[in-house]
């Protein structure tokens, strides 16, 4: 049996406290699947908190604890006196720290890659930035008492979490080669103004939300001073404005010849946009049931996940090949 120096052991341990990731770097090779594995769970924790915190704002949760960073002012956790309000919104910021888990490991696993991909870690550092700045938000919007404007800040920067999510996953299922464009600047052009158009229809949708029914919480909440029929006929019309330009971008790759990635996710994105607007188009015609609304919250993060999908296939990025050095003519020579 050999015997590990302590010497050795205070170093490893001195290093491990120094650099954290580089000590793990050092140690563990994860393989390609689990570095995209790592980036999915990163993801899909930040859509499960969009639907978790839909749930606690539909659920009249929002100030199920009525304080923040605790859940009183007495206790960290809620409390049975705070009965299902408060277990739902202390149940939405636990869910906050398995989002921080999945982010951390997907960063761990970017960091640990071999060869070391820079831009992967610094997405996955760009997503923990984005939670603990909306963690702290969320926070202000139990203080100031559910303001709508805070609240739809708070969807926003959660939109802004599944944005670099997305991206981090695709990039970690490509290379990071110089990228190829697949199709024409014209069709790269449309893409961009169903982009822009999505984000729009986003921001409405948080005024719909500021201006609507739902405040979060059971008692008299502020809303936005605008007419929310008004709104919703608009966030309506750029919606159908999105699903146009989505139709109008699948029928220019199919007249182009597009590969097969790009078409497949504008088909995928048509189809999510038409079962988003059945629903969106259901829940106004039934009074905004809260299981609707819930839905029609998860489909916005999927359709904003898709339309970035179908901006990130309009382009390939190839695998890096490393040299592999050998030996030098003159040393061949020199042998013979």
């Amino acid at each position: 049996m050999v015997r590990v120096p302590n010497v050795t052991r205070a170093g490893a341990v001195v290093a491990a406290v120094r650099n954290p990731l580089a000590f793990v770097a050092d140690r563990w090779t994860p393989g390609p699947r689990t570095v995209r594995r790592a980036a999915l769970s990163a993801l899909v924790m930040s859509v499960i908190i969009v639907v978790t915190g839909g749930a606690v704002r539909l659920t009249g949760s929002g100030l199920g604890c009525p304080t923040w960073p605790k859940c009183t002012s007495d206790s960290l956790t809620s409390t049975a006196e705070m009965g299902v309000h408060g277990a739902i919104e202390f149940g939405n910021r636990l869910l906050t720290y398995v989002l921080c888990a999945a982010v951390g490991w997907a960063i761990v696993a970017a960091r640990s890659q071999k060869p070391y991909r820079r831009s992967l870690t610094r997405l996955g550092w760009a997503q923990f930035w984005i939670v603990m700045s909306n963690a702290v938000l969320g926070g202000i919007v139990v203080l100031v008492g559910l303001n709508p404007y805070t609240v739809a800040a708070h969807f926003v920067a959660t939109s802004a979490l599944i944005a670099v999510a997305t991206v981090m996953w695709h990039r970690a299922r490509e290379g990071d080669g110089a990228p190829r464009p697949l199709v024409g600047k014209a069709v790269q052009q449309l893409v961009w103004f169903l982009v822009a158009a999505a984000v729009l229809l986003i921001l409405v949708g948080t005024v719909v939300t500021g201006a609507g029914p739902h405040a979060g919480d059971s008692s008299e909440v502020e809303r936005m001073p605008v007419d929310w029929e008004t709104v919703s006929k608009l966030h309506a019309v750029l919606a159908w404005i999105v699903v146009t330009l989505t139709f109008a971008l699948w029928f220019v790759l199919k007249a182009v010849d597009a590969p097969k990635g790009p078409l497949d996710r504008t088909r995928e994105l048509f189809l999510i946009l038409l079962a988003q607007g059945v629903i969106g188009y259901v829940q106004y015609f039934t009074d905004l049931p809260e299981v609707l609304v819930g839905l029609h919250m998860l489909g916005s993060a999927v359709m904003w996940i898709w339309v970035l999908l179908v901006v990130l296939s309009l382009r390939e990025r190839p695998q890096l090949t490393a040299e592999v050095p050998g030996p030098s003519p003159e040393a061949t020579l020199s042998k013979a």
